[in-house]
């Protein structure tokens, strides 16, 4: 009764539903997974950064003695004194508040000898650059890590000249265009003295800190998979309802005088 379910096209179908069943189920396990990760990140953003400033000298001589590594220095309160120099970098195409917009780099020679490269803030297109404080500066910030190519991503320039603008906030590349030893993290700045005021760059906002829609994504991915399951077995009864029937018409055919 059930030999059909042997012959090839039936056996290309089983695999292609069993193929398509794993990856679904597959895919949700990711989007869990996906979600653990988000979490995590939640719960260190908030860990960290709620915690009280020190001084970034402090956080970049135990980066130095390896007793922090620079991925637990992210989103430390971070204080540092010191002068912006001139010369400033923007990072395109980034967005803030549904605008697009740049974010606004600066390196800042801090009063403790270090060169340390600012994130100064957000300015929509089309506004211009705003120069930075050339008097000395008192600034609150978040420590950042360098930013990295994602696969398939561009590339900035990397014919030795100095960039005006870059894609990610690359600071090994930033460094070699900023005298002195760049510190390896670049600071997101939140406050500074002399205040920021309107005209200035708007303090970059902390990421969202939602679980977004992993859950849901991987519901979505296990339900596929039930359905096709289902289809299967809806298309196996329906082919043997159809043979059955056959058979039985081609039984009373033979049947008849």
């Amino acid at each position: 009764m059930y030999r059909f379910l042997f012959r090839p096209k039936w056996l290309a179908f089983h695999v292609v539903v069993v193929v398509g069943i794993v990856a679904m189920i597959g895919a949700g396990f990711w989007q869990l997974q996906r979600l653990d990760e988000r979490k995590d990140f939640n719960a260190r953003v908030i860990e960290r950064s709620q915690t009280d400033p020190v001084p970034l000298r402090s956080v970049l001589a135990r980066i130095g003695d390896g007793s922090l590594s620079v991925d637990e220095a992210e989103w430390l309160p971070v204080v540092l004194d010191g002068t912006y120099l001139p010369d400033q970098v923007v990072e395109f195409n980034v967005s803030q508040g549904g605008r697009a917009g740049e974010n606004v780099l600066t390196a800042m020679l801090t009063d403790d000898g270090d060169t340390v490269i600012v994130n100064r803030g957000f300015i929509p297109l089309g506004l211009d650059v705003p120069v930075a404080p050339q008097i000395g500066v008192a600034a609150t910030g978040f420590v950042r890590l360098s930013e990295v190519r994602d696969r398939g991503g561009l590339t900035d320039a990397d014919d030795g000249d100095p960039l005006t603008e870059i894609r990610r906030i690359d600071v090994p590349r930033l460094a070699r265009q900023f005298p002195g030893d760049v510190a390896p993290v670049y600071v997101q700045l939140i406050a500074a003295e002399p205040p920021i005021v309107v005209g200035d760059p708007e303090p970059v906002v902390l990421p969202e800190l939602s679980n977004g829609p992993h859950l849901s994504y991987a519901i979505q991915w296990f339900v596929f998979a039930v359905c096709v399951a289902i289809g299967w077995v809806l298309a196996v009864r329906r082919s043997l309802r159809s043979r059955l029937k056959a058979a039985a018409s081609e039984r009373t055919a033979v049947g008849r005088p």
